[in-house]
């Protein structure tokens, strides 16, 4: 079964029951908000997804030449957790490089996936509590700058809008000697909207 298969089901069945205008506006606030940020944004499309961490490290992105890419593989690394956690760390510390993921924050990962395995995937466009955040294809995330994005020399601070938040979530990346932008910190499993399947008060 591919990453997103069991959530389009549910999405189906939830756009069957005719619940996703109010989320539609929602989305579109949010869509408005970003903009606000202003300077660039990048819209980071997955062709394909991978299977296993040697197709992770073959896709475009993973050269990680732009803070852009470094910022949606690490979106797309964590939607694997609730299926496959041990591949999510692997995909995870090849982006993080030269600094593997300490205990800490492998406890903090456990401790936001027992809540929900949806927050990752809230970040590709498509993705609303009305249809259990499906993403639609193509696989597409998009990322922000703001005026301060490289107000550090050397990191990057980026931004992506999730599809049951307000504000955009940001993940900062750090620029190595190879010339490539890693992983640094990250702030983006942080509680959203519960899908409305699973809100009683929906």
């Amino acid at each position: 079964m591919a990453l997103f298969d069991m959530f389009k089901n549910k999405a189906e069945n939830a756009i069957k029951k005719g619940i996703n205008n109010a989320t539609t506006q929602g989305a579109n606030a949010i869509t408005a908000g970003i903009k606000n940020l202003g300077n660039k944004k990048e819209k980071i499309v997955f062709a394909s997804l991978p299977i296993n961490l040697e197709e992770f490290k073959a896709l475009p992105q993973a050269a990680m030449s732009t803070p852009f890419d470094t910022a949606a593989m690490t979106v797309l690394a964590f939607c694997y957790y609730p299926q496959n956690k041990d591949l999510s760390l692997q995909m995870l510390n090849y982006l993080r490089g030269p600094r593997p993921l300490s205990g800490g924050e492998l406890s903090f990962f456990a401790d936001r996936f027992r809540d929900g395995d949806y927050v990752p995937r809230s970040y590709f466009e498509g993705s609303t509590p009305a249809n259990d955040y499906t993403p639609a294809e193509p696989y597409t995330i998009v990322v922000s700058e703001s005026p301060y994005s490289y107000q550090n020399e050397g990191y990057a601070t980026l931004y992506i809008t999730s599809g049951g938040a307000d504000s955009p979530r940001s993940v900062q990346m750090r620029k190595a000697k190879d010339g490539k932008w890693y992983l640094w910190e990250q702030f983006i499993l942080v509680g959203i909207r519960q899908p409305e399947s699973a809100n009683p008060w929906a």
